[in-house]
């Protein structure tokens, strides 16, 4: 143990300047540190185990010579009790630091998740989509929490208000949560069990989504009901109205028609190529163009500028309701003239874009003699299981190119006496 230096008092070490180490008093191996600069600390020289150690006290006067002897004075009984003050100092700062990297809170975690996923969102809505449902939903619970402290019942109380009145909603923005809290999980910013997963854990505490909620189904037009309604389509102008119509023709979606490009149809070929990136199972899809999707193609103008197939009055793709709008003029005059309108005989509402999917699939089953598969690769639907999809690796593309052409024959026949030729009976 050091020799125990007399004892100085506050003054006396007020006029201690000369550089050096100053033996205070008080406590053993209590110094006070003076630099060439003129700064002055306070120093515990100690022996701990084996080693010599200097270990600061902090500065002087902010730490004053009563200060720095209590302080030396703890550090002395951790000494004999076997403790390494410095290393346990260490030990500290290094879980601070390492408590602050951790500290992420959930809002901050979506940002972040967001923009390392950004590159496989089909498209800008989507992408704003999966933000603003937890934006609204989870933020105001959970959004300045630390991801690390987010526990089961922050989950219920984020899901419970909304599961049984917006159950798909619901279940959509649980499994966003579950995915930013297991990037946080990877990432090292939580450990243990995701508290947003659903099988083994959330399954036992909310009802199951199929059972609280009906599935609602996209209002289609009957399949025989599909020449009267292109009939009239094909009376009025304008390019949502031409936009309708391809898709009828194409059995495509909304989004893949208003976005489409010159730069994807192939008029030669008689080919549209729609890109992975705006088709729903992420792969190319292509699509045979019939005799009449093709003229309705080369019949439109081209904008300078702009090279989406059907552009808005004022540049760029049409609005996701433009093409609704269309049906819903089309509904509106057919009641004005005395008819029933466009209405889907089930579901008792109008019919949508998006339901004359539904129009195709059931005309090609009831009225056609082709295989589901090619129904099925028509409408870009996933076949079977992962492993009978790496298999199929043909898009029966002969096969749906007569298919496409047999429907735009039935969409433009005459339905004078309210019936047609079956296809089925042409195939036999």
């Amino acid at each position: 143990m050091p020799k125990k230096a007399a004892e100085l008092s506050a003054i006396e070490i007020k006029r201690i300047t000369k550089p050096g180490l100053h033996a205070v008093g008080g406590v053993a191996g209590l110094l006070l540190q003076v630099t060439l600069t003129g700064a002055r600390s306070w120093i515990l020289r100690a022996k701990i185990g084996t080693k010599r150690r200097d270990i600061g006290l902090g500065g002087y006067p902010d730490v004053t010579l009563a200060g720095a002897r209590d302080k030396a004075r703890e550090l002395r009984e951790k000494i004999q009790a076997g403790i390494d003050p410095v290393e346990e100092r260490k030990a500290a700062r290094e879980a601070l630091i390492e408590g602050q990297r951790t500290r992420l809170i959930f809002d901050d975690a979506v940002v972040r998740y967001l923009a390392n996923k950004q590159h496989e969102f089909k498209n800008k809505k989507h992408f704003a989509q999966w933000g603003s449902t937890l934006k609204t939903y989870a933020s105001p619970i959970v959004g300045k929490l630390p991801v690390s402290e987010i526990g089961l019942n922050h989950i219920i109380q984020i899901l419970e208000p909304i599961w049984l009145t917006k159950t798909e909603t619901a279940k959509r923005l649980r499994g966003r949560i579950e995915n930013v809290l297991s990037w946080a999980t990877v990432t090292g910013f939580r450990t243990g069990d995701n508290p947003a997963r659903w099988k083994g854990h959330l399954e036992n505490v909310l009802p199951k989504p199929s059972k609280v909620a009906k599935v609602k189904h996209h209002p289609s037009l009957p399949w025989k009901g599909i020449s009267p309604f292109m009939h009239e389509l094909q009376q009025r102008e304008g390019m949502a109205t031409r936009a309708l119509e391809f898709l009828i023709l194409t059995a495509t979606r909304s989004g893949e028609v208003r976005f489409a490009t010159w730069d994807e149809v192939d008029l030669e070929q008689c080919l549209w190529s729609i890109p992975e990136g705006r088709m729903k199972g992420a792969k190319e899809h292509r699509v045979p163009l019939s005799d009449e999707a093709l003229k309705i193609l080369k019949a439109l103008p081209r904008m300078t500028g702009d090279h989406h197939l059907f552009p808005a009055p004022r540049g760029g793709e049409l609005s996701d309701t433009s093409l609704a709008a269309v049906v819903k003029r089309l509904h509106n005059s057919s009641i004005e003239l005395g008819g029933e309108g466009y209405i889907d005989p089930k579901e008792k509402r109008m019919a949508v874009p998006h339901g004359f999917r539904s129009t195709f699939r059931d005309w090609a089953a009831e009225n056609t003699n082709y295989a589901n598969i090619v129904v099925e690769k028509a409408l870009a639907h996933t076949i079977g299981n992962k492993v009978e999809e790496a298999y199929r690796r043909g898009d029966l593309f002969e096969k749906r190119t007569k298919l496409m052409s047999d429907w735009a024959t039935y969409c433009n026949a005459e339905h004078e006496k309210g019936t047609v030729t079956s296809i089925r009976e042409k195939q036999a």
